[in-house]
């Protein structure tokens, strides 16, 4: 008798134990379903932890990452889909978090985290079960963790995943300038022997991002970054004229317009437009892009006019070059040194400062990572703040849990921002210093070709006096010339042509 008492209880416990759960998944659910996340959020993640079935215990902690992604908590929201993750695909909730870090992603437009949350977890073994995820979730899917397999190089495995997004996504545009770039990488497998056919599977691609139809995530700069690269293909390819026309479709005064007057310069002076080149880099020193970093443009103006034997205009412009990026680069060496860690170098760029030169600061901070970064962060400190408010999450231990993870991301967020920003400061000092050096070289060279021209009896004065300079031809009918007069008009940057008298003898013409 007393062995059947024992019997007894040890089957029916767990079902006491399985409609305790139960009753409490159903308070939670009916919380949730009426919209009080405030409510539900504590009650499922006291289920999450103390549920003695497993089932309840998953499903609670799905519907916790569910509650406080619609409470506006959505990095908090990130976490909790991420351990679903981790948990593997028997998870009950494993594709409806798949999910919820797609939407999380989008609404955060977050770069970092949950891509490689994604590329972690999309493995040969998951893959015939995350087919069976919603068509546009499973093309986002494709898309971020490609990002991931390109910045690391696996280039074929981002090219698989690149062309399975299908026409009718809202990330095609994004996905086929993607392609586009993975494509026409100088590292992409095969290029060697077949560049020809790559570089037109990429140009293929860049025009597919620009024709995308239908509503597109971010189509007005995936259009501006498409033709940029068609225009570096052609460039790549010595194709300067199509170089020309695909920079100069981008449009003016839109978020890449001041690379795409810098890569035009470089494409008109490779093909000979001399002219043509300095009309752009005058557009890119203008005014208007006065806090810009690009000390690059004030070489490639010096080795126009260097190509031209304008020997004065050489050394004008080298002093300039002199003048703005010399004490900058003086400015930047307590910086860029190995001993500074990543917390400080991203403290250098997070927050308004004067310690560094302002177009560096600019130029790293207005970067599109480092922006994500930032902005995540700032999302972080957010929710910390608002969890900190919800008095009646203390009693269940939340207030605890997700402050704890917000505080990691936060550590985590500020490494990668600080790598970022790190790499962008010793890439700027280096740059710094190869403009320098190729500086000096042209400032010696324009000496030899000076002293070679007064040894050889040539009057570079007079041959300059025999030139006339005339106007530039016309792109058409319905222009107006206007003559520069040292004002910059804002509805005139950008249409700028020099027309340039060439300062070198026939023997030396030939040689530049």
């Amino acid at each position: 008798m007393h062995r059947l008492i024992v019997a007894t209880v040890l089957v029916l416990a767990p079902l006491v134990a399985s409609a305790q759960d139960m009753n409490a998944y159903n308070q939670a659910l009916a919380s949730f379903n009426a919209g009080k996340m405030e409510d539900a959020a504590p009650r499922f993640f006291e289920l999450s932890v103390n549920a003695t079935d497993a089932d309840v215990r998953a499903r609670s902690e799905y519907y916790l990452a569910q509650s406080l992604a619609r409470k506006g908590m959505t990095v908090s929201a990130l976490v909790t889909y991420a351990r679903i993750l981790d948990t593997g695909p028997n998870h009950p909730s494993y594709l409806q978090a798949v999910e919820g870090l797609v939407d999380v992603q989008q609404r955060l437009n977050e770069q970092n985290l949950v891509p490689n949350i994604l590329d972690k977890a999309y493995t040969p073994e998951v893959q015939d079960k995350w087919v069976k995820l919603p068509k546009e979730v499973l093309a986002r899917v494709h898309y971020l963790v490609a990002t991931i397999r390109q910045r690391r190089g696996r280039f074929e495995e981002a090219r698989s995943m690149l062309e399975a997004v299908p026409s009718d996504s809202r990330v095609f545009a994004r996905a086929s300038y993607l392609l586009g770039v993975v494509l026409a990488d100088p590292h992409f497998p095969g290029r060697p022997t077949e560049a020809d056919t790559l570089d037109a599977a990429a140009l293929a691609a860049f025009r597919r991002a620009l024709d995308a139809k239908g509503p597109q995530l971010g189509h007005d700069e995936v259009k501006q970054l498409s033709l940029l690269g068609i225009g570096r293909v052609h460039y790549g390819r010595h194709e300067y004229p199509q170089a020309v026309a695909a920079y100069e479709a981008v449009p003016r005064y839109a978020r890449f317009w001041d690379q795409a007057l810098f890569e035009n310069g470089f494409a008109r002076f490779q093909g000979e437009d001399f002219g043509g080149a300095l009309g752009s880099l005058q557009a890119l020193h203008a005014p208007q892009f006065e806090g810009a970093f690009q000390p690059e443009s004030w070489i490639l103006k010096a080795t126009v006019y260097y190509y031209s034997c304008l020997f004065d205009e050489v050394k004008t412009t080298l002093a300039a070059y002199d003048q703005l990026y010399e004490p900058m680069a003086k400015q930047l060496e307590p910086f860029v040194g190995e001993e500074m860690d990543l917390l400080s170098s991203y403290n250098l760029v997070a927050a308004e400062n004067r310690r560094l030169p302002a177009p560096i600061y600019l130029w790293i901070r207005n970067n599109e990572r480092v922006q994500d970064v930032m902005r995540m962060i700032s999302q972080v400190d957010a929710e910390k703040r608002l969890t900190t408010e919800q008095s009646q999450w203390r009693i269940s231990g939340l207030v605890r849990e997700l402050s704890a993870s917000l505080e990691e991301v936060r550590g985590t967020l500020m490494q990668i921002g600080g790598r970022f920003a790190k790499s962008r400061l010793q890439e700027a000092a280096q740059n710094l210093r190869t403009f320098a050096d190729q500086s000096e070289i042209i400032r010696v060279q324009t000496a030899l070709d000076e002293k070679d021209l007064l040894l050889a009896g040539v009057d570079q004065k007079a041959v300059l006096k025999s030139q006339s300079i005339y106007r530039p031809k016309m792109p058409g009918a319905a222009w107006n010339y206007w003559k520069f007069q040292g004002e910059f008009w804002r509805d005139e940057i950008g249409y700028y042509q020099y027309t340039l008298k060439r300062g070198c003898p026939a023997k030396l013409q030939g040689q530049k």
